[in-house]
């Protein structure tokens, strides 16, 4: 069967519950030997071979009881309620790394590090996002609750500006960095606070990040 082209152009906001500079993206070990965490996503231009995706956005949540390349974790997928059949089947393909080249993007990596893959949520998602200022608002009711914020030193009081740059990476190129409180209560919980934030653009096709000026 002939594989399925896709791409993803968007914005997304995470946080997990790591220190501020997640030992995890400088491959180190979690910060505090265990993995939670989530992140939601915009699509602001993308399609799964014919069907449209701009516009749509979707949570994951995660659970790993070690580092995740140990696997043992667990996922739940909350998609948009607007997206209609061909749009939900797409979106849960894309970010359970189907249609993917194996290791191509951290939602192949995540879902094959999972071994319970809960039912997914349809569900309206208000979702605010400002990357350079290092500011976020992700709101899914009954479910969860984030808010981003910059990074304010401990001496001064003032906003400390961090960015992540791999060049290499499957989950993006450059990632401004800052801290979030979150609270999720669906199959997988989380209670964080003031841990690390990250806020970034996508591009992803089957084959991984999409690096200029290809895209």
């Amino acid at each position: 069967m002939k594989p399925v082209e896709w791409y993803i152009d968007g914005v997304q906001f995470g946080s997990c519950n790591c220190i501020y500079a997640c030992p995890c993206q400088f491959e180190g070990l979690p910060s505090q030997g265990h993995c939670r965490g989530f992140e939601v996503l915009r699509v602001e231009r993308g399609h799964f071979a014919e069907v449209e995706l701009a516009g749509l956005q979707a949570a994951i949540l995660y659970a790993w009881p070690g580092p995740i390349f140990e696997g043992r974790g667990e996922m739940q997928l909350i998609i948009d309620e607007r997206a209609d059949a061909a749009q939900r089947a797409a979106l849960s393909t894309v970010l359970q790394g189907g249609e993917t080249s194996p290791g191509a993007t951290h939602w192949w990596v995540f879902h094959a590090m999972s071994e319970k893959v809960h039912a997914p949520l349809f569900l309206p998602i208000d979702f605010s996002l400002d990357i350079a200022a290092r500011s976020a608002r992700v709101s899914i009711a009954g479910v969860l609750e984030s808010v981003g914020r910059p990074i304010l030193s401990p001496a001064t009081g003032e906003e400390h500006r961090v960015r992540i740059d791999i060049p290499a990476g499957i989950e993006f190129e450059l990632a401004e960095i800052g801290r979030a409180d979150t609270r999720a209560r669906a199959a997988i919980e989380l209670d964080l606070q003031d841990s690390y934030g990250q806020f970034n653009r996508v591009w992803h096709s089957r084959d991984g990040v999409v690096h200029a000026p290809a895209r």
